[in-house]
């Protein structure tokens, strides 16, 4: 009998983009629950990461229930077609509320849980993985990339470079600078939109980041175009989350991941 992962091998892109929900043990009693899905010979696996709260309430078929505008979420299906295994990664079962992630975003313990679904995916798969994070996801993304010493890469999209000191919520101050990034050493790849309104992720903000890393290969893209965005510049329909540039980017990624340039 095949197993769920097995299945999803034999199936067409079609009905693709969700996958099998996989559930692990991470900090303290949690657990932390991934949805895995993996075209027919996949060539790296990308471990995505979600802005906002990082909550995507993933389904018993691995479909996220929120953050469903969610560019990475969205984009499940390009990165598929480029031959990619994604990993959509929930927020831990202690940090399924409002919040969400908030604060822990940027703490050891994240990183350590994110290094478990990293080790997982290569048990199964043995292909080399790379983490993706968007928006507020991206201070993950470069959260583990700056702690764990075996990743093959790391992706930020529109990563979150301004906070807001003094808010009702310390969290929000928390910005992708505030992790070590001289720390990491994976290639990386930072991508913006230049019109991206969001006041959290100006594109001039992926500079610093690059202009902080010491690692040997990396890249700054700044894409431009897509659909025109609506009234909240950092939701999901934006140039902020790369509306209408889905396919495009994505593609960018694969190439960079291959070795390329975006």
């Amino acid at each position: 009998m095949k197993t769920t992962a097995a299945l999803l091998l034999c199936l067409p892109f079609a009905a693709l983009a969700c996958g099998e929900v996989i559930t692990l043990q991470t900090h303290g009693n949690t657990t932390t629950r991934y949805a895995l899905t993996v075209p027919t010979k996949a060539t790296a696996a990308l471990v995505l990461l979600p802005g906002g709260g990082g909550h995507a309430d993933l389904d018993a078929k691995g479909c996220a229930q929120k953050l469903k505008g969610n560019s990475l979420i969205r984009s499940q299906e390009s990165f598929q077609r480029e031959g990619f295994a994604t990993a959509l990664v929930d927020a831990p079962s202690d940090h399924a509320g409002e919040d969400g992630l908030g604060g822990f975003r940027a703490q050891p313990a994240h990183a350590g849980d994110l290094g478990k679904v990293v080790a997982d995916l290569r048990a199964r798969l043995k292909v080399p993985v790379w983490v993706v994070g968007t928006s507020r996801g991206a201070i993950s993304a470069a959260n583990a990339a700056s702690r764990l010493a075996d990743l093959d890469g790391v992706v930020l999209t529109s990563p979150v470079t301004v906070g807001t000191a003094g808010g009702r919520k310390a969290w929000t101050a928390q910005t992708v600078q505030d992790n070590r990034l001289e720390d990491i050493r994976a290639p990386l790849l930072v991508v913006s939109h230049a019109q991206d309104g969001c006041f959290r992720s100006p594109p001039g903000g992926a500079r610093g980041i690059a202009n902080r890393y010491k690692g040997t290969r990396s890249q700054v893209a700044v894409v431009s175009g897509g659909i025109p965005g609506r009234a909240d510049a950092c939701e999901g329909r934006s140039p902020h989350a790369f509306h209408g540039l889905e396919a495009e980017v994505a593609a960018g990624i694969a190439r960079f991941v291959r070795g390329g340039r975006y």
